[in-house]
């Protein structure tokens, strides 16, 4: 009763009132998250800077729009990694651009590029970038490739990969998941040199763990497991893992073992 009119309408089918003896099931879900009401399950940006890119540890991750989702993707998961915070890990640090209403009017390009080099000039040691872009950033159509790839070069080609993880564009974060691991096959696999060798003798026994985000420490322990098994693990994706990792994974693809895929 205390809903204005309009968003009232919109929960009828979500809310329902419990009555002993009758049955739940006609709650409405699995309904798609609306731009700036913040929601339990999280979104297409929290699915990729939250879940999948935000583990990389060597990277710097923009949240690249208004600082509240930052905030909220930085600050509700549990990514342990092993590395010096500001030197060889950036896990627990939050970069983001803080939009305000100039920037939906003029465009935030321009605050990106500022961005992109206050962050070479603070944390050189960074061995690559993304991009996560928020809502107001698909609404006002900025160019974060064109950013990504001018930055790259002046860079020296170092790796910048623009994420196009608009919250609104899924259901849930799940297609954040899909999105974010579609820009590591086009920006960070699809940019590898093909004449790329291996720094390490491969052997049949190496293996990838694939989809373990090291909640909590999970993914230490399955690698204890894997390595006691007889294993070589030479990458984890993304679970306290890094961008070197994540190409060797590509450039070893043909003698791994590959683990389920879980969530």
């Amino acid at each position: 009763k205390v809903y204005p009119e309009k968003t009232a309408k919109r929960r009828a089918k979500p809310l329902i009132v419990h009555q002993a003896g009758k049955s739940d099931c006609g709650v409405k879900s699995n309904i798609k998250s609306i731009p700036g009401v913040m929601t339990i399950r999280g979104c297409a940006y929290a699915g990729s800077k939250g879940v999948v890119w935000g583990p990389i540890k060597d990277m710097v991750h923009i949240s690249h729009g208004p600082v509240g989702c930052g905030q909220y993707s930085w600050g509700s998961r549990r990514n342990y990694y092993v590395g010096t915070t500001g030197i060889d890990s950036f896990v627990t640090l939050q970069f983001t651009s803080d939009f305000q209403e100039k920037d939906i009017v003029f465009g935030g390009d321009k605050k990106l590029v500022k961005i992109l080099d206050e962050i070479q000039e603070l944390f050189p040691l960074n061995n690559g970038i993304t991009i996560q872009s928020e809502c107001p950033i698909g609404l006002i159509g900025d160019d974060i490739e064109a950013v990504s790839r001018a930055k790259s070069k002046e860079y020296g080609g170092k790796t910048i990969v623009p994420v196009r993880c608009e919250g609104f564009r899924g259901v849930s974060q799940s297609l954040g998941h899909h999105i974010a691991n579609d820009a590591v096959r086009d920006w960070i696999f699809g940019h590898l040199e093909a004449d790329e060798k291996p720094k390490f003798e491969s052997t049949p026994y190496d293996v990838a763990i694939i989809g373990d985000y090291n909640i909590g420490g999970d993914a230490w322990s399955s690698r204890i497991l894997l390595e006691e098994m007889g294993l070589r693990v030479i990458a984890q994706w993304s679970g306290d893992g890094s961008l070197a990792e994540l190409k060797q994974r590509r450039k070893q693809s043909s003698t791994f073992s590959m683990l389920p895929f879980h969530e």
